[in-house]
């Protein structure tokens, strides 16, 4: 029997929104926009991992910009996904 590898994920979801203007805007970047489907880019990341596969994933940790934590936290509510962490960066980089 082989052991399946546990994994923490970890979801950088930063960015200005300016290279998909003018569908993207600093308040809403694309990866937060359904731009296949109904769900955002972002959702469809956090549903990859949320299981299944040849892995084990834990609960996915999310660091994000301090504009976005509050799309970060409605957008994983919509689709059930908890969190183990949001980390907000202060300014971007």
């Amino acid at each position: 029997m082989t052991k399946r590898a546990t994994i923490q994920p970890v979801i950088m979801s930063g960015g200005s929104g300016t290279r998909l203007w003018p569908m993207s805007r600093a308040a809403r970047p694309k990866q937060f926009l359904p731009l296949i489907g109904d769900r955002s880019l972002f959702q469809e990341t956090a549903l990859r991992l949320s299981g299944g596969g040849d892995a084990d994933f834990l609960p996915p940790v999310v660091i994000a910009g301090a504009a976005h934590a509050a799309i970060v936290r409605a957008q994983l509510k919509a689709i059930c996904v908890e969190p183990a962490a949001i980390i907000i960066e202060p300014m971007p980089r």
